[in-house]
């Protein structure tokens, strides 16, 4: 009981000084983050409400497209409380408004399982379609990921475009995605999620057209739908190749670092928790950084040096978020394996959310998903300038090694880098000998990757005692 009040004082203790440092802080905002040109490119393009159109002709559009001016939101509340179903509902109107929709109004169901035919059950669809007329939405997005029936059924009620979590997300990942990898590997998720989900106008998918038509073109008696699904099947095929060719790329950037064993730190975490705005603290990699889900897609990997002289890699990854699609995390494997195959993660967490805990654990869930379960980890906790504190505190009591810390006033950063660089995978094999001063590439290494204890220069060269990994151990045992 005494350890536990004496612990409790300290944690108190500690939240008295954080505050102080938090107020010492606040006029000295640096303003690190601005004049981005990949954030002015991105706030450059925005949709402009009013202005979208569809054809009229069904023979010019056989496909509506994706519609996201004026949305209505809808949840169904199957589990948790009612201020777990809120907070999802919150983050799915954050979703919308980073895909550039305008959310007019929010509905929750409660029920104890989805309902088969149309999510939500009949007569809330009722009220949802009175909604609809009420605000003029153009567009239903539903919280949850829906069957191909689900979708038709409601649309055919609601009379306006329906769309769900899944497709929301992957919009996003479309509207974000900027190298040549993460572009296919956008338009492979897409087009695994829209491969069942086939529709047209009317019967435009069961038109027949029989005879050669020439290469290419349809068999006898193949309808639009076989078609279109056979054009799709070639096109994911095609993207899968190029993937994986660009994985080899990737790959052996890796291999390279592990061969020279050069440690290797991922930043995950839920997306818009302030991974990138921790990079750029980090090593100033000028990162996108902006307010928004999903700002950062494309993994940037940069090197940097602890303060005994070691390097090690730092990697920027995707933000995860509770349900991830199956076809992002399959589509997106190459860039989650910088999680996977990391030496340690640092799980960067949004202290200021309504419920952090419930991020670590959607997290966590991604992260044991694609192999990465046994790595170690250290909590980062972001926005400790405005989170509350009793949360930050509570947040600093259930995980062991977690720290708080500010990406935009910079407090806690030192304290955060002092403890990855302990979390480092140190050198074990010991070595005390004399190198050449011909070697001088081998001292270099030491330095580089290794722990030195004592150096002099000796007329016959280098006399160095330090521990280094096996394989610069094995090099300068060849020496002798």
């Amino acid at each position: 009981m005494s350890n536990e009040k004496l612990n409790i004082d300290d944690l108190l203790a500690e939240s008295a000084k954080v505050a102080a440092e938090f107020d010492a802080a606040e006029n000295k905002v640096e303003d690190w983050e601005s004049n981005q040109a990949d954030l002015q490119d991105r706030q450059a393009l925005r949709r402009v409400s009013g202005l979208s159109t569809e054809l009229q002709d069904i023979s010019d559009a056989e496909y509506r497209q994706l519609r996201l001016e004026k949305v209505v939101l809808v949840g169904v509340w199957t589990e948790g409380t009612a201020q777990d179903a809120e907070n999802s509902l919150k983050e799915l109107a954050a979703l919308a408004e980073t895909a550039g929709s305008e959310v007019l109004d929010g509905l929750i169901q409660r029920r104890d399982k989805a309902d088969p035919a149309t999510f939500i059950g009949s007569g809330k669809v009722m009220e949802l379609r009175q909604s609809v007329v009420n605000t003029g939405a153009d567009t239903v997005v539903c919280d949850g990921e829906l069957s191909p029936a689900q979708l038709r059924n409601l649309e055919s009620k609601v009379k306006v475009k329906v769309v769900d979590r899944t497709a929301l997300i992957l919009d996003i990942f479309a509207q974000h995605a900027k190298s040549r990898e993460g572009k296919a590997q956008v338009e492979l998720a897409q087009m695994t999620y829209l491969l069942p989900r086939l529709r047209g106008w009317g019967d435009s998918l069961s038109r027949q057209s029989g005879g050669a038509s020439g290469i290419g073109g349809r068999g006898p008696g193949e309808t639009k739908i076989e078609t279109d699904r056979r054009r799709i099947n070639d096109k994911m095929a095609k993207l899968r190749r190029e993937i994986k060719e660009m994985k080899t790329a990737r790959d052996t950037k890796r291999q390279e670092r592990r061969r020279h064993n050069i440690p290797s730190v991922a930043i995950a975490g839920y997306t818009n928790a302030g991974k990138s705005s921790l990079m750029n603290r980090l090593t100033d990699a000028g990162v996108l950084v902006e307010n928004a889900l999903f700002a950062t897609l494309d993994p940037t990997v940069r090197k940097t040096t602890s303060s005994d002289g070691r390097i090690y890699t730092l990697s920027d990854t995707v933000g995860f978020v509770r349900h991830l699609p199956h076809q992002l995390i399959e589509a997106f494997k190459s860039t989650l394996e910088e999680v996977s195959g990391a030496d340690l993660i640092v799980h960067v967490v949004d202290g200021s959310h309504p419920d952090p805990q419930e991020q670590i654990r959607a997290v966590r869930e991604v992260i044991t998903e694609i192999g990465g379960g046994e790595i170690a980890e250290i909590i980062a906790i972001n926005k400790a300038d405005i989170a509350p504190p009793e949360k930050l505190m509570q947040l600093l009591r259930e995980e062991p090694n977690s720290f708080a810390f500010s990406a935009r006033t910079g407090f806690g950063i030192d304290t955060l880098v002092a403890a990855i660089e302990s979390a480092l995978p140190r050198p074990k094999v010991e070595i005390n000998t004399v190198i050449p001063f011909t070697r001088g590439d081998l001292v270099s290494a030491i330095h580089e990757r290794g722990e030195i204890f004592s150096e002099e220069y000796l007329p016959q060269g280098t006399s160095i005692h330090a521990l280094v990994d096996g394989s610069l151990a094995k090099v300068i045992e060849n020496l002798k």
